[in-house]
């Protein structure tokens, strides 16, 4: 894995040196200026074509699959499905609400992995949930943004989907600190790591059936809109924005 951190490593520079790059005259700076929402995509050509790849493969099996999964699977199983998912990535959230000086947000996650975990049999059902204690991801991306960092530049990744060099970077991170993910290849069980994020994909996917098939249909340029999208979340999740917390799986399920 000395690949992968020295890797990370060249990117952190990279992405420390974005905002240093943009200092030059005031003038420049107002001729460059983009909403705060908007990610700068210098690889537009190349991420349309794996944008156009991805969009492919989600059409021929993705979106099936989570239609099948989704008629199959009553609403409560997938409810637990998703809880049970949840509650194995707190861990990762804890740790990054104290890196971000989040105390009593940190409190929170941590009585949300007690309580769900033993009253809540493993996670399957969110008992913390009905106690007032919400659920909110915190990832790496999240945290490098809330010390500063920019997002570099737009990338869409193969099958992951929309991503910069800022958010690309944390979830390289998180992968590694990932507890689950350290326990499977600890004992040999590697299943179970790339079983919990199959998983957890499916559910997600199910519950945005709707509203990509929406955005497939009614937007006059799908990658732009995706794009623009992406922005507005992660600047909301970095900035503290309540309803960029919701879930947007969640909230597309009603579309």
């Amino acid at each position: 894995m000395m690949w992968v951190r020295r890797f990370i490593m060249v990117c952190l520079i990279v992405a420390f040196m974005t905002p240093m790059a943009g200092c030059a005259s005031s003038r420049d700076q107002a001729a460059a200026y983009k909403a705060p929402t908007e990610i700068a995509d210098p690889f537009e050509p190349v991420n349309r074509a794996m944008f156009g790849f991805n969009n492919l493969v989600d059409m021929v099996l993705f979106e099936p699959v989570a239609k099948v999964y989704r008629f199959v699977i009553p609403s409560p199983v997938r409810d637990s499905v998703q809880n049970f998912m949840r509650n194995l990535r707190t861990p990762v959230t804890f740790a990054h609400n104290v890196l971000q000086g989040e105390i009593g947000d940190a409190g929170v996650s941590a009585a949300r992995f007690v309580m769900n975990s033993t009253i809540g049999i493993g996670g399957l059902f969110d008992v913390a949930a009905t106690q007032g204690l919400e659920y909110e991801r915190e990832d790496l991306g999240q945290t490098l943004g809330k010390w500063g960092i920019g997002h570099g530049f737009y990338v869409v990744l193969p099958i992951l989907g929309p991503s910069s060099l800022r958010d690309g970077i944390g979830l390289a991170g998180d992968t590694l600190i990932d507890p689950v993910r350290y326990l499977a290849f600890h004992n040999e069980h590697e299943w179970m790591f790339y079983t919990r994020g199959g998983l957890e994909a499916l559910d997600e996917r199910a519950r945005a059936i709707a509203a990509i098939q929406d955005l497939r249909q009614n937007s006059h340029d799908y990658y732009a809109v995706v794009r623009s999208i992406y922005g507005q979340k992660r600047y909301g999740l970095v900035h503290d924005d309540p309803y960029a917390h919701l879930e947007y799986m969640e909230m597309e399920e009603d579309f």
